[in-house]
Formats: C-alpha cells, sequence, structure tokens
C-alpha cells in the first residue's frame, strides 16, 4: 500500500476542479465561469457544485427544487432561516445599525447574558466579526499578558485567517508558512493511538514543545486547543482528558485558550461549552458565527487582568463588530436555545445518531471509527480491518451522499474522516433520512 497524504489541507478535500467545468451545463456552467472575476483562492464543494437558493431548519433547497439535508454546516447553528433569527434582525435593521462608539443596550444586554453563561473568572468580553478576529486578538492577549510569544496548536489546526492566525492553522495547507514561533503537537488521534484516555499523552506532547521552545529562545505564551480537535478529525476523547493539560499549561507560565468557534453554543450536548467537558476553565474563550447563526459576529471573553495587560497600551476598534444587528441576532440565539431546551435536544439526538451511525459501521467495515458528542461526529474512512486512512472512498463517498440528497464534508490529516455536524435542530426524521443515504451510499460503491 502507498503510504497515505498528509495534510492535504481542508479546502482540498472535496474541491472543485476548474478544470471541468465544460462539463457543467447550462446556467451552472455559466454561473460557474463567472466565478473567475473572484479569483482563484476559493473552492467550491462537490464534482457537481450545487446551486442552493433556500434553506430552512436542516434542509437546502438548490436552483431547480431538489432538497438536501444538511449534516455539515454548524454556522447557523439554530437552522438555516431560524424565524427567531430573522425576525430579530429585520426589526433591529428598521430602527438603527451602526458601531460601538455609541452606546446601545443591544451590546450590553448580550455581554451581561452570555457572560453569564461563562466560568466567574472570565468576567470582559468584546466583539468581532469572525472567528479569525476573535483568535487573533487572543493571541495577542496572551502574548502580551505571559510576555512570551510561543504558542503551541495542533497538527491539523484550523483557527481562522489572519496573518497572524493563518501561521497558527497548518490545517490550512503544506504550502502556508507557519509562525516561527509556533509549536505543534501531533493530532490526537484516538482511534490509532487505541485509548480515549489521552491526558498523559498530551501533557507528554506539550512538554517536549514548550522544551523546544526554551531551546530556541522562544519564550512559552500559552496554548490555542479547540476542544473537541474538529479539524483534526472530531476527537472528543474522554471527558476531563485536558484537565491535566490545563494544569500543565499553567504551571509553565502560559494560557489555555479555549477556541469555542466550533464546540460552543451546545454543540457537543455535554454543556454550552464545549470546555464544559473536561472541568476545566480557560483563561480565554474565543467564538465565532453560530453565536449569531450565520451573522458576522464573534467574541473572545477573557479574563479581567489579561485584558488589562493588552489595553495598557492597545486600545481596540472593530468598525461595526457588535452592532446592534449582530447583537439582536446573537440575542436570539440565546432566547432560541433557551425556549428548545436545545442543550438537551442536542445531547438527545447525540446519542441516537453516534448509535445508529455505530450500527451501520457494524455492517460497513469502511466505517473504521465512529465517535463524537452532541451533534458532532467523526467517521473514520478505512481499509476494512485496519487502521489505514481510505481518503480516496472518503472523498467517493461524500459525492455519493450528495447523489442521495444529504451534504457533508472531510476532515482530519489524511482528508478521510467524515465531519458530521448538522444544525442543532436536526430531529428524529433527519436522522432516519442520514443513516438510510449512509447505508444506500456504501452499497451503491461496494462497501
Amino acid at each position: 500500500m502507498t503510504e497515505p497524504e498528509e495534510n492535504v489541507g481542508i479546502l482540498e478535500s472535496n474541491s472543485f476542479s476548474m478544470s471541468r467545468l465544460d462539463e457543467l451545463d447550462g446556467n451552472l456552467h455559466d454561473l460557474v465561469a463567472r466565478r473567475e472575476a473572484l479569483g482563484p483562492c476559493y473552492r467550491l464543494f462537490y464534482q457537481h457544485p450545487l446551486h442552493l437558493v433556500r434553506g430552512r431548519g436542516t434542509r437546502l433547497f438548490d436552483a431547480d427544487g431538489t432538497e438536501y439535508l444538511d449534516m455539515y454546516n454548524n454556522i447557523p447553528s439554530m437552522g438555516h432561516s431560524n424565524p427567531y433569527v430573522t425576525r430579530a434582525v429585520t426589526e433591529q435593521l428598521g430602527l438603527i445599525n451602526t458601531h460601538t462608539r455609541y452606546v446601545h443596550e443591544n451590546i450590553l444586554d448580550y455581554a451581561d447574558a452570555l457572560l453569564a453563561r461563562l466560568p466567574q473568572e472570565i468576567d470582559r468580553i468584546m466583539f468581532m466579526c469572525s472567528g479569525s478576529e476573535a483568535n487573533d486578538l487572543a493571541v495577542r492577549c496572551a502574548q502580551l499578558y505571559t510576555g512570551g510569544e510561543g504558542i503551541i496548536v495542533t497538527a491539523e489546526a484550523y483557527h481562522g485567517n489572519t496573518a497572524l492566525i493563518s501561521g497558527l492553522s497548518p490545517s490550512i495547507g503544506r504550502d502556508v508558512p507557519m509562525s516561527r514561533t509556533m509549536r505543534m503537537i501531533p493530532t490526537p488521534d484516538t482511534f490509532r493511538l487505541g485509548t480515549e484516555e489521552i491526558g498523559e499523552w498530551m501533557c507528554a506532547r506539550v512538554s517536549e514543545q514548550i522544551a523546544d521552545m526554551r531551546r530556541h529562545g522562544i519564550k512559552f505564551a500559552g496554548v490555542l486547543f479547540d476542544d473537541i480537535f474538529s479539524s483534526d478529525g472530531v476527537i472528543p476523547g474522554t471527558p476531563g482528558f485536558l484537565a491535566p493539560v490545563v494544569e500543565l499549561v499553567h504551571k509553565e507560565g502560559g494560557l489555555y485558550l479555549a477556541d469555542e468557534v466550533q464546540p460552543g453554543f451546545c454543540r457537543t450536548g455535554a454543556g454550552f461549552w464545549g470546555f464544559e467537558r473536561h472541568g476545566i476553565t480557560p483563561d480565554i474563550v474565543t467564538m465565532g458565527k453560530p453565536m449569531a447563526n450565520g451573522i458576522a459576529c464573534s467574541a473572545m471573553a477573557i479574563r479581567h487582568e489579561v485584558l488589562d495587560a493588552f489595553a495598557a497600551k492597545n486600545p481596540y476598534f472593530n468598525t461595526f463588530a457588535g452592532n446592534p444587528v449582530a447583537m439582536a441576532a446573537a440575542k436570539a440565539v440565546l432566547a432560541y436555545i433557551d425556549e428548545f431546551g436545545m442543550l438537551e435536544h442536542t445531547r438527545v439526538m447525540g446519542e441516537k445518531l453516534l448509535g445508529a451511525v455505530g450500527e451501520v459501521a457494524k455492517a460497513h467495515p469502511a466505517l473504521g471509527d465512529v465517535r463524537g458528542s452532541g451533534l458532532f461526529m467523526g467517521v473514520d474512512i478505512v481499509e476494512p480491518g485496519t487502521t489505514e486512512p481510505d481518503r480516496a472512498l472518503a472523498v467517493r463517498l461524500i459525492e455519493q451522499l450528495r447523489e442521495n440528497r444529504v451534504l457533508i464534508s472531510l476532515c482530519g490529516p489524511y482528508g478521510s474522516v467524515l465531519k458530521v455536524r448538522p444544525p442543532l435542530v436536526f430531529d428524529d426524521a433527519d436522522l432516519d433520512f442520514f443513516v438510510g443515504a449512509l447505508e444506500k451510499s456504501l452499497v451503491e460503491l461496494g462497501k
């Protein structure tokens, strides 16, 4: 067997090649051709791209009216076209939308409501427009507070695309330069390590990288982890395994930065925040557009003493971050979560999803490992009977699922892990639809 290719990059896992443009017909061909004006950096999903025009809940509809089940898009966390968010945004747009250098109740009400859901040590919050910006500011705050530069991430991490954060996001692609002061630990691959009890393993890897920093004259500032390791392959591990890692980081004079863009806001079903599965208190928490169901909004919540070290010399102004419309959307998301009991719903539906896909795996050994927490699951696609990743099959499988009207994508170091991450309004009908399509697709592929 040929050695599996590592670090294919999250943007390349299932992208359309413009060399196949002439295989498209009619209006779709013309629309894709017009994307030349956008330049060559963007990527489209699927070998036959989708022209989506409408969404509702977990369902998306293309220009021909074909209905798809969305098993991938976490940003509309409370469902596509959520009526609570739509109403809140529409009403606020009819009043005013401006920046945070004027007083407005929305940002204050939301800040109070969100801080009340965080550990009491985290008592300040600032707003941005994207998770990239939130992580950028978090790293800057950590570096100023500790006096260090060195940040540790995982080998397949994605934390954003600013100049600073791209250098801490190895999963973007092998040709993207990494920061000279960053260090990586290997993907905490519980499937191939053979255990979910990986706290000790992680501590050893972090210690190795801190020692390497010291040898190179780099002072350690902290770790930046997404606590379900989304881009590394969705790796929940045993709840609590991150507690000794946080203890080690603090002992070494660093800060623990929790990137909650993907695991936060009930996604893991074990708590409002992903870090709650581990019984830990981060020093800084970042979040992104799921907090406002897709409206451009993000935040950094932080201990006041850490923020004070940054604010002593650095004012911060992000023109429309925290604007009244974004805050109205974010407030609507919290209201929806509370009114419909979304945390418990996510826990229950996540257990059903994990069990159902686990049953499919018993009959289809190409599904080598099924793991997850809440409505966040990773499914390792392998050569049957082994732990060897089968990226080619994984790509064929998500293409086949698309033909069976399920939208999904890939992650992990080999681009061979199904990343299952539907809007949290996912219900029993959606579960039946997904499991049926998954079984049908595997049979059609002879797997």
